[in-house]
């Protein structure tokens, strides 16, 4: 039996608050958000104590074109280096609700590639 979509958003909903529960973020060490669509891969590194986004990438931004796996790579790159540039150094992952696998573990080898540590 299929699983409608309601159930399936609402079961990512609570994979997300549980990953999320566990990680915060703070202007020393933001948290990488990861968002994943089947076209796009976006991450963001933000401050929750103060709810800001402190730096942004996206394939769209970082004009990646090429297979998904080196596409999201390109983008923790990007974002390692626009972290630096920022003053960051250092950051907690939360995958959201994807698993560390794929696109998602890709783009944070990449973000350790382009200078960031978590």
């Amino acid at each position: 039996m299929p699983i409608s979509m309601k159930a399936k958003r609402a079961r990512a909903l609570r994979r997300a608050h549980r990953t999320r529960a566990r990680v915060r973020g703070t202007a020393q060490r933001p948290r990488l958000s990861v968002k994943r669509s089947l076209k796009h891969i976006y991450a963001q590194l933000i401050d929750d104590a103060a709810g800001k986004t402190l730096v942004a990438a996206s394939d769209r931004s970082a004009q990646a074109s090429g297979k998904p796996l080196e596409v999201a790579k390109r983008v923790g790159q990007a974002l390692g280096e626009k972290a630096k540039a920022a003053g960051i150094a250092a950051a907690v992952f939360d995958r959201g609700p994807y698993r560390y696998h794929g696109r998602v573990a890709a783009l944070a080898d990449g973000a350790r590639e382009g200078g960031l540590q978590f």
